[in-house]
């Protein structure tokens, strides 16, 4: 299970920062991917980035460089930070996990967190 925390308002110019809890199982477990996706007023999802189990970390060029995620395994929580916000990027926020197995993958997502950056 994942649960996404974190401000529902950031001003402009400021760093969005979220975090996502994980349980029922261990973030530095084998084959596992977390990952950040949005989903913009009236938009599609975004993937934002990805962290591998083993540390690897990929993000979306369109962010160009604002993104950064990064994990907590004592806390079991992995964040994602988004520097210089803009009202663009207000939007619900999702973390998720997959898992590949031998029989195939599973995909885990939290329920989503609003976050709003104000002008």
């Amino acid at each position: 299970q994942l649960q996404e925390s974190g401000p529902g308002l950031v001003s402009s110019s400021q760093t969005l920062s979220l975090t996502c809890t994980v349980s029922g199982g261990s973030i530095r477990a084998n084959n596992y991917y977390w990952s950040w996706i949005r989903q913009p007023p009236g938009k599609g999802l975004e993937w934002m980035g990805t962290k591998r189990y083993s540390g690897a970390t990929y993000y979306n060029p369109s962010l160009k460089s604002r993104a950064s995620i990064s994990r907590d395994t004592s806390k079991n929580q992995f964040t994602l930070q988004l520097s210089s916000a803009t009202p663009e990027d207000t939007a619900v926020y999702y973390c998720a996990s997959r898992f590949d197995g031998a029989r195939g993958y599973v995909e885990v997502w939290g329920q989503g967190i609003l976050v709003t950056v104000s002008s």
